[in-house]
């Protein structure tokens, strides 16, 4: 008999209605199923977190539309694996027949060269190619294959996926089924997996695992948690805990702990992760977290990523400890966060509200005729380069999205603001 397949292996979906999540793109009428059912798909990239479906996407795409599908893994392929893949495809063609499916797993971790070398293959069709990446691909994706792409985004699963999920693996797997299991509990369960199906079924496998032998297995919170902790070594078989360090890394900046931080930015650079990727956490952190509190943050972060990218390692380490331990010991604020987001939402609740007619440009005659323009008075000719006046739309003129946090730099900033809109910023 064989060795068992893992139950993340048996449970994937063979077809689109048994997918679980990205309604917004498998739904009924949903953008990618009416591409898919119509026969006619591009090249795509689908960007994600782990665990949300991207690989099991690509696989029933090729299965629906019956083409030949050839994979590819970025972590251990070079651009001789590239090529003898794109050749094998070029191969399977006859005559009329559509061209086979590229699926590139973790494709952010391809060089310039090795995404060149799809290039070509892409644009005359050779292949239609389907990346999956966890990481933003406009960074991390050249530009001229990037613009060959449709990027789908498909995002963490909800709770009420996961638990559809977990009682389809108890009812159907053909070896859990068999088993006498009751899940008393499933909040651990849920905590555990982070919204990542995988990971979900990795966890609950383990469990069950762990109490191989006893007439009936009971799972509770206690037993989740008790359990990982044991085998904590092969929960994190094949990466599992990649995104947990970076979260305890940002975590331990944000809560101003740069030993924390420096022993986590240790366990990823032993763990040979991709220094860039580090790289860009600390930029999001420097603007996420320390803000308007210390903005020289943002330059440092700036700086380290662009050294980081240039040295590589092992020097790079010394450049990431120094902009870790800055940020870690810099004050912190999220003012300019929560600023962003409270104005996107009155964007959403408001709408696109039109811009006052003295704030609009006059480029031409008919818009001075209009009144675009009229009334607005430019600061540079008032004492200290001030004059009152509404910059916002007259339905949201008392609104206040920007409040300064309690730190130096924004208690100065605060001052000056009061000093010249008096009451509209009391704040």
């Amino acid at each position: 008999m064989g060795i068992q397949q893992p139950l993340a292996e048996r449970m994937r979906p063979k077809s689109l209605d048994d997918y679980l999540g990205q309604k917004h793109l498998v739904a009924k009428g949903a953008v990618l199923r009416n591409t898919i059912e119509s026969g006619r798909i591009s090249s795509m990239i689908l960007w994600g977190p782990p665990g949300v479906g991207k690989t099991t996407l690509a696989q029933i795409i090729s299965k629906s539309l019956e083409r030949p599908f050839f994979t590819l893994s970025a972590v251990n392929s070079g651009v001789k694996d590239v090529r003898d893949v794109l050749d094998k495809a070029k191969h399977s063609q006859f005559f009329d027949s559509p061209n086979p499916l590229l699926f590139i797993d973790e494709i952010h971790r391809f060089n310039k060269s090795q995404q060149d070398s799809l290039l070509a293959a892409v644009e005359n069709g050779t292949v239609t190619l389907i990346g999956a990446t966890t990481e933003n691909p406009s960074f991390e994706v050249i530009s001229p294959l990037l613009s060959r792409c449709q990027v789908y985004v498909l995002k963490s699963l909800e709770k009420s996926d996961l638990q559809q999920l977990l009682n389809k693996a108890l009812k159907e797997d053909v070896v859990l089924k068999e088993l006498n299991i009751t899940v008393k509990e499933d909040e651990a369960l849920m905590r555990f997996s982070g919204g990542d199906a995988r990971k979900l079924l990795n966890v609950l496998e383990i469990v069950v695992n762990a109490q191989a032998g006893t007439k009936k297995i009971v799972i509770t919170n206690d037993v989740v948690t008790k359990t990982l902790q044991e085998n904590i070594a092969l929960y994190d078989k094949g990466g599992e805990q990649h995104y947990d360090i970076i979260s305890a890394f940002i975590k331990s900046i944000r809560g101003s702990d740069p030993n924390a931080a420096v022993y986590w930015l240790a366990r990823m650079l032993e763990g040979g992760e991709d220094i860039k990727f580090i790289a860009r956490r600390l930029l999001i952190s420097a603007s996420e977290d320390i803000g308007l509190a210390n903005p020289n943050a943002l330059l440092l972060a700036q700086s380290c990523f662009n050294a980081v990218s240039v040295i590589g390692m092992p020097e790079a380490r010394i450049i990431l400890s120094e902009t870790t331990i800055y940020l870690a010991t810099s004050q912190k604020s999220n003012s300019a966060y929560l600023a962003i987001d409270a104005a996107l939402a009155k964007v959403k609740q408001s709408g696109m509200l039109p811009v006052p007619l003295h704030l609009r440009n006059a480029p031409t005659k008919l818009m001075e005729e209009l009144k675009y323009g009229d009334g607005y008075k430019y600061s540079h000719d008032y004492p200290g380069h001030f004059v009152k006046q509404e910059f916002l739309p007259t339905e949201l003129s008392h609104e206040t999205f920007w409040k300064p946090a309690e730190n130096k730099r924004e208690d100065d900033t605060k001052k000056y603001m009061q000093s010249l809109w008096k009451d509209k910023y009391s704040f």
